[in-house]
This record gives structure tokens, C-alpha cells and sequence, in this order.
């Protein structure tokens, strides 16, 4: 039985809610190892829509649910989430979920800050969705971090405060923006101490005593690979690693413990905001994968950019995050058109390269190349298996693993779980 890291190998918005809700049914343990509640998934179960920040997919299953200590953890909205989904009958207690003790935690001056410095940037911005994640990741490497044992101390809790209000409030004089008072700070804090310690827990203890019980344990991550703090389009990422290797680091148990690596594949790509996107549409085609696909963000609601599928990319996200299979997503959103294409390549000062370069200029002047195919008139919507497929959807889809260097594990056809065709178990490897 293999644990198995979920990632996103776009830019995220693969749909990776849906397929770690389907594993984690039969997972023991499901774990959040990055990121913080700018990132959302959504699960489809009976007819019901839960959408989820900050816990773990596996919760509304009733698995042991793990915040890993790579996730910040903004406090309010983390109770907030939990009576959310307590509301569509979910059991929510701290026997069924956990956070790491040595968490960081997202404050509201680290959301002020996110907008302050975003609306300073203007037509420079980064794209964030101004819930503190970088800021809060600046504090946690800057050794400055408040963190969830934290709260268990008011001493400590003030102390730190004080540390942290230091290089906040000088922040905000230098942008000509009002401080932060140290009880506007510290009350809150003091306040919810009591509703978030129950969760606290020594997660990497936890987690290793599962494994060694046998528990499957599945590593969920948010985001995707091209958001990556080092290997995605910088500065146009995320504040965090969101690759596999992080889900050792972001959860307290060793890489040995990662058996395969699921890379969660949209058939198209999107990405939100801003940064270069090689094959993004600006016509009709890409208007209709939009309003098809339902292109719009869980957490924040805004619009998805749209293009054709970029096997460079993915291919490159197969090879830093060593994917062992992909769970190719919304195939059903390319019904339909006569014809399709997909990027098997670069052109960049006239010459043909096989990467994305890392420099941020490049990014913007490559220019994609196209093979072109032919589409299909029948539906793969709810298909369930290869014979349900149209031939053409299914040499799509070959093409696509030999263009990536990697099997197609899982076909997903529909956000309803049981839509889903199973080439390969994760956790039978």
C-alpha cells in the first residue's frame, strides 16, 4: 500500500479536490502540507458542494485530517471553514483533525499588508489574493513567525508580538499607512487561543505512528507546480514550495515515506492572474473553455485566463515534482470543437527549446508550437470507462502521455466522483 503526494503539475485549479476526495475515501489519513486559505478546492458528494481553504479534503470523509506545519494557518478563517461545513452536516473535532504546533499563523497585519503592498505595486502587482500568505511566510522564514503552540503562553504570545509589531509598523510608515496597536494585535489572539489549541498537535509524532500502524496516508497539496516559490513563473507564484518534495517537509515525515506522485492535469490549462501563459486564448475558443469549464475561483471568484494544453510545462512539472502519473481532468470541456491543439514546444530568438526558462523576460517572448488535432462531436461527459470514450478523445489523450513522459493513472469526466475512469490505483503501486 503506497502513500501518494497530490499535486497540481498547471497553475493550479486542476481539480484536485474532487480526485483526492476519491482517494481519500480509502486513505486513513489525509494531510494539507502547504499553502494557507488562498487556495480552494471543491468536492461534489450526493449532490452536496462543500468548498474547502484550509482542511484537508479528507475531512467531510471523516478521516483523520492533518494541517501539516508547512501550511499558515489564519486562525479566524480555519473556524470559520469548520462551522461552514459543520452546517452541511460534517462532524468536525479535534479527534478527526489536527494541526501542527509549530504552524505559523496568518494575522490580519499580514492581510493589511498583502493590499498595502499590492496597491503600491499598480499595474506591477503580483496577483495575490491578499489573505497575509506571503507576508506570513516572510515572518515564518524571518524567524519572527507566531506560531499555533504559541498561544498556549501569553507571555511568550506578547513577546512576540512586540517582535513582530516592530517590523510591521515600520513597514507601514515607510508606506505612509497607519500602525498597528500591540492590544489590536494581542486580544485576538488571546481571544482564540482556546477554540484553536484543542487541534494542536505534534503532527510529525502523529504521522509517523500512522504509518507505522499501516495507514495510508495521503499528501494533499494546493496550487500548482507553475506556482511554485522556485520552480513555478517568478515572481508570479506563490509564497511556498508546492512541489512533492515539500510534502516531506511540509508534514514532518521523511521522503522515504512518498511512494507515488499523482499529477492532477487539467486537459486545457488556465492560470488566474497575472504572469506569463504561453498558450493563453484570447478568442472564442478560449471564451467557450471558460464558460464551459466554469473558469472561476473558489476562494476569490475571479475569471480564469484560458488556452490550449502545454505539454512543455506539464512535462517540466513531471520531472521536478517526479510524477509517477497524471489524473487527467475535464476532458468533457473539449466536446464539441472541430478542432484542437496542444504546445509540443518553444520558440524564443529564433531558435526551438524544450523548457520554460527561468528568466521572468523569456517567459514572456516564448512563443508556442502547435500540433494540431482532430476534435470530437460526442460527449465524454460521465464516461466511465475507454469503450465510453470517442477514439479521438482517446488518441488525444495518448498523444498527451507520450508529449509528458507520464501514464495517465485517472480520467476524470464529471465533478461527480464516481465519473472517474481508474487506469492505475496510487495506492496499489
Amino acid at each position: 500500500m503506497a502513500n501518494v503526494v497530490v499535486v497540481g503539475s498547471q497553475w493550479g485549479d486542476e481539480g484536485k479536490g474532487k480526485i483526492v476526495d476519491w482517494l481519500s475515501e480509502r486513505a486513513g489519513v489525509v494531510v494539507r502540507f502547504q499553502g494557507g486559505h488562498n487556495a480552494g478546492h471543491t468536492l461534489v458528494i450526493d449532490g452536496v458542494t462543500y468548498k474547502l481553504s484550509l482542511l484537508p479534503s479528507g475531512i467531510v470523509r471523516g478521516k483523520l485530517s492533518v494541517v501539516g506545519n508547512g501550511v499558515v494557518l489564519d486562525p479566524w478563517a480555519f473556524l470559520k471553514e469548520i462551522d461552514s461545513i459543520r452546517e452541511l452536516g460534517v462532524n468536525v473535532t479535534p479527534e478527526v483533525l489536527r494541526i501542527a504546533e509549530n504552524a505559523p499563523l496568518i494575522l490580519p497585519l499580514h492581510s493589511n499588508l498583502d493590499n498595502v503592498r499590492e496597491a503600491a505595486l499598480g499595474k506591477a502587482k503580483i496577483g495575490t489574493t491578499g489573505r497575509g500568505i506571503g507576508p506570513a511566510y516572510e515572518d515564518k522564514v524571518a524567524r519572527r513567525a507566531i506560531r499555533v503552540g504559541d498561544l498556549a503562553d501569553e507571555q511568550v504570545l506578547e513577546e512576540k508580538v512586540d517582535r513582530l509589531l516592530f517590523h510591521h509598523n515600520a513597514l507601514l510608515r515607510g508606506l505612509g499607512f497607519d500602525e498597528f496597536k500591540k492590544e489590536d494585535v494581542l486580544e485576538p489572539l488571546k481571544e482564540v487561543a482556546p477554540k484553536i489549541l484543542p487541534y494542536s498537535d505534534s503532527v510529525w509524532q502523529l504521522l509517523d505512528k500512522k504509518r507505522r500502524e499501516g495507514s495510508r496516508i495521503l499528501f494533499e497539496g494546493a496550487q500548482g507546480t507553475l506556482l511554485d516559490i522556485d520552480h513555478g513563473t517568478y515572481p508570479f507564484v506563490t509564497s511556498s514550495n508546492v512541489v512533492a518534495g515539500q510534502a516531506a517537509a511540509g508534514s514532518g515525515l521523511g521522503p522515504n515515506a512518498i511512494e507515488y506522485v499523482l499529477g492532477i492535469t487539467k486537459a486545457y490549462t488556465t492560470r488566474v492572474g497575472s504572469g506569463p501563459f504561453p498558450t493563453e486564448l484570447f478568442d472564442d475558443v478560449g471564451q467557450h473553455l471558460g464558460e464551459k469549464g466554469h473558469e472561476f475561483g473558489t476562494v476569490t471568484g475571479r475569471s480564469r485566463r484560458c488556452g490550449w494544453f502545454d505539454a512543455v510545462l506539464v512535462r517540466q512539472a513531471v520531472k521536478v515534482n517526479g510524477i509517477t502519473g497524471i489524473a487527467l481532468t475535464k476532458l468533457d470541456v473539449l466536446d464539441g470543437l472541430k478542432e484542437l491543439k496542444v504546445c509540443v514546444g518553444y520558440k524564443l530568438d529564433g531558435k526551438t527549446i524544450d523548457h520554460l526558462p527561468a528568466n521572468a523576460k523569456q517567459q514572456e517572448l516564448v512563443e508556442p508550437i502547435f500540433e494540431t488535432f482532430e476534435g470530437w462531436s460526442e460527449t465524454t461527459y460521465g464516461a466511465r470507462s475507454w469503450a465510453d470514450l470517442p477514439a479521438t478523445a482517446i488518441k488525444y489523450i495518448r498523444r498527451i502521455e507520450e508529449l509528458i513522459d507520464a501514464p495517465v493513472a485517472l480520467l476524470s469526466t464529471s465533478p461527480e466522483r464516481d465519473d472517474t475512469i481508474l487506469v492505475h490505483d496510487p495506492f496499489e503501486d
